[in-house]
């Protein structure tokens, strides 16, 4: 398994029930394939650089994890999919450093 990193945002105005369900399908999206949560880090309300979607603002999550490559593509659909998430990226970590 690999290292990786999804940073995404959301519209800050959504309610955290829906935040925490957004979380809980991330984590069953990843763990259902063997994958493991390593840190979830809430960074809040940020400015963003330029206007997205009508949006000055963005609540940001990172989330560092472990997991086949095979399956990041199945993640990345699903957050491609999922209405409340506005941006985001995937990274492999480079562990040599």
């Amino acid at each position: 398994m690999k290292a990786y990193e999804l940073l995404f945002f959301v519209d800050p105005s959504i309610e955290e029930e829906a935040r925490e369900a957004l979380l809980a399908r991330i984590d069953s999206t990843i763990t259902s394939q063997d994958g493991v949560i390593d840190s979830v880090e809430p960074w809040g309300k940020r400015k963003l650089a330029f206007e997205v979607n009508k949006l000055q603002d963005g609540d940001y999550t990172l989330i560092n994890f472990h997991a086949d490559p095979t399956s990041i593509a199945e993640l990345d659909r699903v957050l491609r999919i999922t209405d409340a998430v506005i941006r985001f990226m995937i990274v492999r970590k480079d562990l040599s450093e």
